[in-house]
């Protein structure tokens, strides 16, 4: 077949396409070189006179960052607390002082990847240049306990500048807790001549750098450890200090992309109604953020339904209400958004996974002794409470199982692996069916029914219920940074580099105000800590942030939403722009809370060609 290819009169052009099939391999396709080159941006702090990235000095603020229960978290964290307390630190300039030099810091990826990641290694090791050496943990938090560590080359720099999520390095979920956990980090760090160590990560592995930093400290080990905050998920935030985190616009704009596509879709086949599960464990942040950039005709978020003590029979006819409405507005279609974490904040959910949650932990031993899921099941109802134990027994039995066993390293019930979008189809479904056989009990004058006419009435009982279900979320979280999380991440990164070489430890680098400069903050780790319940147990963790149902962004949704109930007004904002109109543009939970003139307003200093000495 190849022979009589290149027998062809084409052979010269055939050869050219086969080798450009072969040249275009390995990140080397047309938009990757292109994006490589494209210049970020830096602050006038890392700047030196002569237009150099120089480390920034970090000075203490008037700002506070006071946890919950302030006293009992000393008492966790006796040590940084001490050294760093709860007052915030902001960036300035370091002229022309000398400088450091021999420090060796290391960096690992923590938790689930995020665009923008190899961004943060590229600040890292432009704000420590030659005179300072830049290792890579593999494989995350699991890696450092190991020690499998090594140098980053400037080479491997180049072609990773802003690429992709996590791969250059890898990343895992390991929570370091134990003893001899500790005593390897301590170890790797010592036998590394480690004088840095960067968390890249979420609520959790950021939890984790804090106990790292107060171990080594509390050791007399001299390694500064500085976290980043990384998630699709938008929950590591810290307000006006640090208003998101990275990864989240690249994801919600990979999402938006896609529902936006769904809601064409559903328009033109007129006949769909596709329900699409987005990531988000806690917060409903991304689900947000995706309405507000594709209004659809329904989008559920999971803070509104707890405040609202909202059961699940009550979301579904909510549901069904705005299904029969557009019905007889002639639309018989639309896009429903659903956030993953749905299930924990619907409350008779809720109050059950934290039955099971107790029960678990108190009879854990017991448990894992029995033979089968049926075995365990029948063990747990009897100990739960009457309520919780009704209800589990009336869920399907893929369900029950995932409750009872499938829990992640943390004793969450992995939510991403329920399908939420398919139980709320179930049963809207039957509501349906009941509509049509019970329409006097659904429709009519009175409060609570639906008003209609016995035409409206008659066409409803026709309708077919045609749905499509979906889940975005990995498809979200390893993409090309967009030009501003590409943005964001470099200067973390030459944030975190610059708190290493100066010596500091717990905190976390921060940035806000996106749309004028940027302004370069460390947050102190014991600042963000709470106690939250973990397998029945109290554990100290970093607080998430949620979504504020009296936040402009969320009252901009609540705004706009009844109309986009009973209409089509669906938006496809495409793909992330690398240019054109929307390159410059923030999250729009970020400009709406933060108070920004504009959404296409991010300016994070002068643009620079990335150029690693």
């Amino acid at each position: 077949m190849l022979s009589r290819i290149l027998s062809s009169t084409n052979e010269g052009k055939t050869m050219d396409l086969f080798s450009k099939v072969s040249r275009t391999a390995g990140k080397h396709s047309p938009l990757e070189e292109e994006v490589r080159k494209l210049p970020v941006p830096v602050s006038s702090v890392f700047l030196g006179k002569d237009g150099t990235i120089r480390p920034a000095v970090f000075r203490q603020t008037d700002m506070t960052l006071l946890c919950k229960g302030h006293d009992r978290i000393a008492q966790v964290f006796p040590k940084t607390i001490e050294t760093g307390g709860s007052l915030i630190l902001e960036a300035v300039a370091s002229g022309e002082s000398e400088r450091v030099t021999g420090k060796r810091v290391a960096v690992l990826f923590s938790g689930g990847p995020a665009a923008g990641g190899h961004n943060v290694l590229a600040g890292l090791s432009a704000v420590l240049g030659k005179d300072n050496t830049l290792l890579g943990i593999r494989k995350g938090p699991g890696g450092l306990v190991r020690g499998d560590i090594f140098e980053i080359d400037r080479e491997s720099i180049h072609s990773i500048v802003n690429m992709g999520g996590f791969d250059f390095l890898g990343t895992d979920r390991t929570k370091i807790k134990t003893a001899e956990q500790f005593e390897k980090v301590k170890q790797t760090v010592v036998n590394n001549r480690l004088d840095g160590l960067v968390v890249v990560g979420g609520d959790d592995s950021n939890t984790n750098a804090a106990f790292i930093a107060e171990y080594l400290a509390t050791e007399g080990v001299g390694c500064s450890v500085i976290g980043i905050p990384k998630t699709i998920d938008g929950d590591m935030a810290a307000g006006k200090y640090l208003p998101i985190s990275f990864g989240f616009d690249t994801a919600t704009k990979i999402y938006s992309e896609l529902v936006g596509n769904l809601t064409q879709d559903a328009a033109s086949a007129v006949k769909y109604y596709h329900f699409v599960k987005l990531m988000g464990r806690t917060a409903s942040k991304i689900t947000l953020e995706v309405a507000l950039q594709t209004k659809p005709a329904i989008a559920l978020i999971s803070e509104e339904i707890a405040e609202k003590n909202m059961p699940l029979d009550s979301i579904v006819d909510h549901i069904v209400r705005i299904i029969a409405l557009r019905r007889f507005r002639g639309i018989n279609h639309g896009v429903i958004l659903v956030p993953e974490g749905l299930v924990e904040f619907i409350p008779e959910m809720s109050r059950l996974i934290a039955d099971l949650n107790k029960v678990l932990a108190e009879y854990e031993r017991d448990i894992a002794d029995l033979p089968s899921v049926e075995h365990k099941r029948e063990f747990l109802l009897p100990r739960l409470t009457s309520q919780s134990a009704q209800l589990m027994a009336s869920l399907p039995p893929a369900l029950q199982e995932m409750l009872i066993l499938d829990r992640d390293d943390h004793g969450n019930v992995k939510v991403s692996q329920i399908e939420t979008e398919k139980l709320l189809i179930e049963k809207i479904r039957y509501r349906l069916s009941e509509m049509k056989r019970h329409t006097d009990r659904f429709f009519g004058k009175e409060d609570g029914k639906i008003d209609a006419t016995p035409e409206q009435i008659e066409d409803f009982k026709k309708v077919a219920l045609s749905t499509q279900s979906h889940f975005l979320g990995y498809e979200g979280r390893s993409s090309k940074p967009s030009r501003f999380d590409a943005a964001f991440t470099f200067q973390l990164g030459l944030a975190a580099g610059s708190l290493a070489l100066s010596g500091k430890t717990g905190y976390m680098a921060a940035i806000t105000d996106f749309h004028k400069g940027g302004r370069i903050l460390a947050l102190p780790l014991t600042g963000l800590v709470t106690a939250e319940m973990r397998k029945g147990k109290e554990e100290f963790v970093i607080e998430k942030s949620l979504v504020e149902l009296f936040s402009p962004s969320f009252k901009a949704y609540a705004l706009n939403r009844d109309k986009w109930a009973m209409e089509d007004c669906f938006s496809s904002p495409g793909a992330i722009q690398y240019w054109g109109p929307t390159s410059r543009q923030v999250p729009m939970i970020v400009a709406l809370d933060q108070d920004y003139p504009d959404f296409d307003t991010f300016d994070l200093g002068e643009e620079k060609q990335v150029v690693i000495e």
